[in-house]
């Protein structure tokens, strides 16, 4: 619990410190986040506002856990540094697309296919790496799973490794996209990151103290190194609280792709790493409502194109944050509105997350 604590804590001082710091180097660099023409026209008062921030969140997590394990002199865990490597893998992937925005001064950084290249190597990497036998502990658990989980595994469904990669993949792919889309207003990836990482906190001290290894029986959980995961948990918490101070509206600094791929990566490997894959589409409600809106508007408009020759939108624009700035609301009010179904997605799925326990199933 120390250690969580620790990590936490000094995550969340580096990054309130270190991106004020970012704030006044990007802006002397001229790293200011370019916006797109066919946003809300409100929008266009942000161009040059500094970005790239998502790097002071991944070093914050990153000195935060490591000084947490050094001060309470603990190896860091397979787990722990796998979930590491996948979130600065995102995280490295949305830099290189943040940098060509910067230098070339467009919108639109990496092409989608070169984006989808690199996310699928680093995700590849991270799923092979997590079922391999040479990972198991004691018990002869390994980082991830060859069953599918909702909020514990389906043992009656075994999978072959090479399937269990391609879920892994589709999973990193879906979350680092959708944090990534709901990065499009001032504060509202960054907060809502705030809840969901703080319910997977909790989540995994839960499951450490209801461990099968402490606690045999029915309601036990198999899941390796949960302690650890709190604390790197804690600090992707802490790291993205000190952010949010800089960037809730209006924003001094933008995370860019280099923080919502990094943050959508962590999430994905929560879920994986922790048996609670499905119960993530609950957790990050948020996440999944901003995807679908996109998908929806994408296909709705193909659709009534190929049917009618003229496409039309079920949104003014997507995501479906941008669509309630279109209707007039402030930005401030589509952030906290948005915050409040965040807070209550997490809710729900800690709900679930402790009833399923009660019961006893």
């Amino acid at each position: 619990m120390r250690a969580i604590l620790l990590g936490g804590g000094l995550a969340l001082l580096v990054s309130l410190l270190g991106t004020r710091v970012a704030i006044r180097a990007f802006t002397r660099l001229g790293y200011g986040q370019e916006i797109r023409d066919d946003g809300p026209t409100t929008h266009h008062t942000k161009r040059g506002t500094p970005t790239m921030g998502g790097v002071v969140i991944i070093l914050a997590t990153l000195l935060g856990y490591f000084a947490a394990k050094l001060i309470t002199l603990d190896l860091p865990s397979a787990s722990a540094l796998l979930l590491l490597f996948l979130f600065v893998g995102c995280g490295l992937v949305g830099f290189l697309d943040d940098y060509i925005k910067i230098v070339k001064q467009r919108s639109l950084g990496l092409r989608s296919k070169a984006k989808m290249i690199g996310l699928t190597l680093v995700a590849v990497t991270f799923g092979v790496l997590a079922l391999l036998p040479a990972l198991e502990d004691s018990r002869g658990e390994r980082p991830a799973s060859l069953h599918i989980s909702f909020i514990r595994d389906f043992e009656w469904l075994t999978l072959p490794a090479v399937v269990v990669v391609l879920l892994i993949w589709l999973i990193v792919a879906g979350t680092s996209n959708g944090v990534n889309l709901a990065d499009g207003l001032d504060g509202l990836a960054s907060g809502a990151s705030v809840m969901v990482f703080g319910a997977y906190t909790l989540v995994s001290i839960w499951q450490n103290n209801q461990s099968c290894a402490i606690t045999p029986g029915n309601t036990c959980y198999e899941v390796r190194d949960p302690l650890d995961l709190a604390v790197v948990a804690a600090a992707i918490t802490g790291a993205c609280f000190g952010f949010l101070w800089w960037n809730a509206p209006p924003a001094a600094i933008f995370m860019g792709d280099t923080g919502s791929l990094a943050l959508g990566g962590a999430l994905a490997g929560f879920a994986i790493l922790s048996r609670t894959e499905l119960l993530l589409v609950v957790l990050g409600g948020l996440f999944v409502f901003e995807t679908v809106s996109v998908m929806l508007q994408v296909s709705w408009f193909k659709t009534t194109r190929r049917l009618t020759g003229t496409g039309r939108r079920l949104f003014r624009i997507a995501p479906v944050h941008h669509h309630f700035e279109m209707l007039g609301w402030e930005q401030v009010t589509v952030v906290i509105r948005f915050w409040i179904i965040a807070g209550l997605c997490v809710a729900s799925g800690l709900g679930i997350f402790y009833a399923e326990w009660v019961a006893g199933y």
